[in-house]
Formats: structure tokens, sequence, C-alpha cells
């Protein structure tokens, strides 16, 4: 099963269960919804009317952490942790998955260095190893270690929740993609055109030159046909030229000797 499939069940389960329970009774599934290795998506849980109805009331915190996880980073967790319930290792390293996801979204070349003081990790090897056994071994991203450059190239990364007011600026610049391949098409429309018009001038032209070489085949074939008959008709002229065979078939006189 692939990720993407495997996740749609979970997120069915989760929704499944989130609908038939209400108040602290959501605490356990928010826990293990934000712990499981496979969920990485959160906004379909986030809209369930009972946990909704959390917002405003002691377990008001319990949304907060699902919201956390939906849109927010470790930097965020830690920024907001006096007033969040701790979180527990499989927590944690899934809001460092989900991080590095953030980073993804507006950058293909992450420098160690950020992604050091991003993650709270201490050494290279150490970023080196979560990015290969936990980001890409997990299927979240898919990029090269470059060592030399102290950088992680990405070349692929899954998408996270959209944030509030995000999903506006993407329809935006869905829209803005849209009228650029539009003006795209347009352009190689255009060019099709010309390339075929410039066919047609070339078809037109070489029938042109085509046409003068028959035409002057024609003219040089004429001529050389008048000048053959003219030079037959020469020939052919009564005493026009010598028999020179009859000529040698007259018999000679014998001159006699003067006396």
């Amino acid at each position: 099963m692939d990720i993407e499939q495997k996740q749609a069940d979970l997120i069915e389960q989760f929704v499944k269960q989130a609908s038939s329970l209400h108040g602290s009774a959501l605490a356990p599934l928010v826990a293990d919804a934000t712990s499981h290795p496979s969920l990485f998506a959160f906004s379909e849980i986030l809209s369930v009317p009972s946990v909704l109805q959390l917002g405003g009331t002691e377990n008001s915190v319990y949304l907060d952490v699902l919201r956390l996880f939906a849109h927010g980073t470790w930097s965020d967790y830690k920024s907001n942790a006096s007033r969040l319930p701790q979180l527990v290792p499989e927590q944690v390293l899934k809001l460092k998955q989900l991080t590095v996801l953030t980073l993804a979204e507006t950058n293909k070349v992450l420098p160690y260095d950020q992604l050091m003081q991003e993650l709270d990790v201490m050494n290279v090897r150490e970023l080196e190893d979560f990015l290969i056994n936990e980001c890409m071994y997990a299927g979240i991203v898919r990029g090269k270690l470059d060592q030399l450059r102290r950088c992680f190239e990405v070349q692929f990364a899954a998408g996270r929740d959209l944030r509030p007011g995000q999903l506006g600026s993407m329809i935006q610049t869905l829209s803005n993609w849209l009228a650029t391949s539009d003006n795209l098409l347009i352009s190689i429309q255009e060019k099709i055109k010309w390339a075929d018009s410039m066919s047609e001038l070339d078809k037109k032209h070489r029938k042109e030159v085509e046409d003068r070489v028959e035409d002057v085949k024609k003219s040089i074939s004429l001529k050389a046909d008048i000048d053959f008959r003219g030079h037959e008709e020469i020939y052919s002229e009564p005493g026009g030229v010598m028999d020179y065979e009859e000529d040698r078939s007259r018999p000679k006189r014998r001159r006699h000797p003067i006396g």
C-alpha cells in the first residue's frame, strides 16, 4: 500500500473515531493521531465538529496541539511549550519531520546549519541520520545529501495541511500559472502558424524554381532542335557536298605524251 492510500485510510479511521467522542475523551485520540508514524495530515480531523467544539473550553489545549501538528514546526512548539502538553518522543519526532516538510515548501536547497538549528540537532552525522532514516525512508521526502556543500537538495517533499489564509494564496498562484500557460500556448500556436506559412512560401518558391528550370530546359531543347534542323538543311542541298565515293568510281583518263 502506498503512503497516500495508507494515510487516507488512517484519516478516515481517526475522523470516524473523533466524530463519536467529545470533550476530554478526545485527548487520547489527539495523542494517538499526532504520534502515528504514518500520519502527516490533520486538517480532516480538525474539521470534525466535536473537535472544533473544544475551542474556548478547558480542553482547548488538545485543539491547539492538533493545530500545531497541522501547521506548526518544532520552533513553534518551543515558543509555546509553557501552555501546551509535554510531547512524547513519538510526537517530537513527528513534529521534526513536519518541520522538514515546511522548510522544503519554500526552499529546495536546505543548508545543514539551518536544519540543525530548526531541529535542535547537534552535529552533521545526527542530522544526516535523521534525514535518511526518519524522512527519506518514511517516504515524505526525497533528495540528495551534499556533504561538500553542507546542504540537503530536495527533489520531492510531501505537502502539509493548508494554513488558514493559504488557500487564497494558492489559488492566486495557480491562477497566475494558468495565465502564463495560456500565454505560452498562444505563443506556441502563433509560431506553428508562422512555420506553416513559411512552409507554404517555401513550397511556392520551390514550385516557381522548378517551373523556371523546366522552361529553361524546354528553351534549350527547342534551340538545339532548331540548330540541328538548320545544319540538316545545309548538308542536304544539291551539290552542296561532293559525293566522294561517286567520284572515285569514275574511270580516269590516260594522259598521252605531247609530241
